[in-house]
C-alpha cells in the first residue's frame, strides 16, 4: 500500500454484514474512519448503536465517534430485517453489552462536522437506507463540497430482494435514495449484482471461529450465521454483503463498473424503490416522443472480482 489512507466515513444500519464492513474498515491500513452514523434499517436504530458500538468494541477499534440518526425512513414506516439478521439485528450471538457509548450529538450534525474538518475530501459508505444521507445533503448542501464520492450498497440492476424488483436499502426508503442521486458528487452503486457474490469459503470461516482474537472470532461467527429456515452446514460459507462495499473503497480495481442513468422508482406498486437502470446504447421511443430527461449518471458495479475480495477482507481482519 502506498499513499495516505482514505478517509471514510460509514452510515449503518449494523446487522450481520454491517458488522463484517465495520471489522474491515478499523483493520485495514488504508482506510481512515473518522465516524460511523446509525439508522433504522436491518433492527431499530437503537438496536443499530447498540451493535455498532459492540462491533467496535469486540474489535479493540479506537475511539471512532458513533451517532444516533433517523428512526424511520422519510415517508414510509419502518420495516426491520430481523427475519435475516436475527432478532437483534446481529445475529444473535449473545455478545456482552457494549461499555461504550455514542456522542451526544445526531448523526447528520456528525456527518457534517466530520466531512468539513476532514483535510482530505472524504468517501463515504453507506451500507443502510438513505434516510441520514438525504437529510444531510438536503440540510447541509455545502457538505459535497468535501466529499470525494458515495460508494452505497444498494439497489440492483436485475433482481431484487424486498420485491422482485427492489432491494432492501433503496425500498426502505426509496425517497431518500432518490435524493442521494442528486449529490452533485461521484457516486458508484454497489448492488445486489455482486453483493451476493463475494463469499467467504467454508474452511476459512471455521478457522476465523476458533480464533482467540475476538474480533476476529466475531468476524467468523457473523458469517457463519443463517438464517433459522435454513438447516445446518457444519462449516458453512458466509457472505460478505455489505462489507464488499467497504472492500470496493480500498481497492476499486477489483470492481468493474459502468456510468450509467439511474433513476428511483417512487411510484406506489410492485416497482416501487426498484433502481430503474438504463443500459440501453441508445435512447428509445419514450424519450424521442417525451424529450430526453436528464437522469444521475452512476458508476454502476456490474461485475466482481470476487476471490480478490475475499482475500483482502481475511487479511486485513486477521491482520
Amino acid at each position: 500500500m502506498t499513499g495516505q489512507p482514505i478517509p471514510v466515513i460509514i452510515d449503518c444500519d449494523t446487522g450481520v454484514d454491517d458488522a463484517l464492513a465495520l471489522l474491515f474498515a478499523v483493520r485495514h491500513p488504508g482506510l481512515d474512519l473518522r465516524a460511523i452514523t446509525c439508522v433504522a434499517g436491518n433492527t431499530d436504530v437503537d438496536g443499530v448503536v447498540r451493535n455498532t458500538l459492540t462491533v467496535l468494541e469486540q474489535a479493540g477499534a479506537p475511539g471512532i465517534p458513533v451517532a444516533r440518526g433517523a428512526e424511520r425512513p422519510l415517508i414510509e414506516a419502518p420495516r426491520s430485517a430481523r427475519h435475516v439478521h436475527g432478532h437483534d439485528g446481529m445475529g444473535d450471538l449473545g455478545l456482552p453489552a457494549p461499555t461504550r457509548r455514542p456522542v451526544d450529538v445526531d448523526a447528520v450534525t456528525l456527518l457534517r462536522r466530520e466531512i468539513l474538518a476532514s483535510p482530505r475530501p472524504v468517501t463515504l459508505i453507506p451500507t443502510a437506507p438513505l434516510t441520514n444521507i438525504a437529510l444531510l445533503l438536503r440540510t447541509h448542501p455545502e457538505v459535497t463540497r468535501n466529499i470525494e464520492r458515495i460508494v452505497f450498497m444498494g439497489g440492483a440492476v436485475t433482481t431484487g430482494n424486498a420485491t422482485p424488483v427492489a432491494e432492501f436499502n433503496v425500498w426502505h426508503d426509496p425517497e431518500a435514495a432518490a435524493v442521494l442521486l442528486t449529490a452533485g458528487v461521484p457516486i458508484t452503486m454497489y448492488g445486489l449484482d455482486v453483493f451476493k457474490r463475494v463469499v467467504v469459503p467454508g474452511s476459512d470461516v471455521a478457522r476465523l471461529r476458533t480464533s482467540a482474537e475476538p474480533g476476529v472470532r466475531l468476524g467468523g461467527e457473523l458469517l457463519a450465521h443463517r438464517d433459522p429456515a435454513v438447516s445446518g452446514d457444519p462449516t458453512p460459507s458466509g457472505g460478505l454483503g455489505d462489507a464488499g462495499a467497504v472492500c470496493a473503497v480500498a481497492d476499486p480495481e477489483g470492481l468493474t463498473t459502468e456510468r450509467l442513468p439511474v433513476e428511483v422508482s417512487l411510484a406506489p406498486g410492485p416497482t416501487r424503490g426498484q433502481t430503474v437502470v438504463d443500459r440501453r446504447p441508445r435512447p428509445g421511443e419514450s424519450e424521442i416522443h417525451a424529450g430526453t430527461r436528464e437522469q444521475p449518471l452512476v458508476d454502476v458495479a456490474l461485475d466482481v472480482d470476487e476471490g480478490r475480495y475475499v482475500k483482502l477482507w481475511l487479511s486485513a481482519v486477521e491482520g
